[in-house]
């Protein structure tokens, strides 16, 4: 008869090294350091392999542990959730949700969204974090994701929740002194300020309803790595760049910023809540999934256009 798998061993294996040690572990899973210990030998033990390198100061996978530990995570954080789904159903929502967002737009959307879920679901407690770095969800153990951009193929669980316009813009007095270019072979010639993450690297791409596709390499006096910090030079006059309509909007709306070749379209991106590709998610965490997808998918910049002069 075939051994059922030492589910207990893999959950512990996975606090092993989420924590970085034994004695963290034991000190989060309520057991004795030995306990601890004991539990990932018997796994190495069963398997006939290696998955710790155990020293003095820290403990590192091996090439086998690498293999196992995403899976492991998983065992782990299935285990939690069902526990949890099954509590939740007789008591008040209740608990942490880790949630990671891009830094600008968690800053300036998802924020202010916070004290509404905080005042409806006092029990539950958030931790944030903001960082336009491609997180691990897994291995960050996270339990949602706000990305917008165009998602690679993976296990993770993704709810769309709206299409971002790019749009390329600039001040009044860039258009003033430079023109407004009305075909993408015409940027060659104008100031370009750049996202550095961008997914396309330094080339602008176009589409048109009628002309096909067209690139353009842009070399640009400012790169940065948050495209938010791009708002105070195109204010300024200084440039011209495609920046996410969640971005500029507002400045849209006023008039400070304006769109230009609007039957040229940047390739639009995606808003999406991603979670971890567990099937048993917590209560708390669903509802702030339900939460952020009924905020976020109405926002001003998701439904209404703020298209500059032509």
């Amino acid at each position: 008869m075939t051994k059922l798998p030492d589910f207990e061993a893999w959950a512990v294996f996975a606090k092993v090294v989420e924590e970085g040690s034994f004695a963290k572990a034991a000190r989060e899973l309520g057991l004795s350091q030995a306990t601890v210990s004991k539990a990932v030998t018997r796994l190495e033990a069963r398997l006939k392999t290696a998955l710790l390198q155990r020293s003095s100061r820290k403990i590192c996978l091996t090439e086998s542990g690498r293999a196992a530990v995403a899976r492991a995570s998983l065992i782990l954080a299935e285990g939690e959730a069902m526990e949890e789904e099954v509590m939740a159903q007789a008591t008040a929502p209740r608990g942490l949700v880790r949630v990671a967002a891009p830094m600008s737009f968690g800053i300036g959307h998802l924020a202010p969204a916070l004290p509404g879920f905080m005042s409806s679901y006092p029990d539950i407690s958030l931790e944030v974090d903001f960082s336009d770095e491609m997180v691990d969800l897994i291995q960050g153990r996270y339990d949602v994701a706000l990305r917008i951009a165009a998602l690679a193929d993976s296990s993770l669980r993704a709810q769309r929740l709206c299409t971002v316009r790019i749009l390329l813009v600039g001040s009044p007095e860039y258009f003033r002194a430079h023109g407004r270019p009305k075909h993408p072979k015409e940027l060659g010639a104008h100031r370009a300020l750049s996202y550095a993450n961008s997914q396309v690297g330094d080339a602008w791409h176009f589409e048109h309803a009628r002309h096909g596709d067209f690139s353009v390499g842009m070399e640009a006096p400012l790169r940065v790595n948050n495209a938010e910090a791009l708002t105070p030079v195109l204010l300024a006059g200084l440039g011209l760049a495609l920046q996410p309509e969640f971005l500029v909007w507002r400045e849209l709306k006023s008039g400070a910023l304006e769109s230009v070749m609007p039957e040229w379209a940047a390739p639009p991106i995606a808003m999406h809540i991603v979670t971890p590709p567990h099937h048993a998610r917590p209560k708390r965490v669903q509802l702030l999934i339900d939460y952020l997808a009924r905020s976020l998918a109405h926002a001003p910049w998701a439904v209404q256009p703020h298209v500059g002069k032509p």
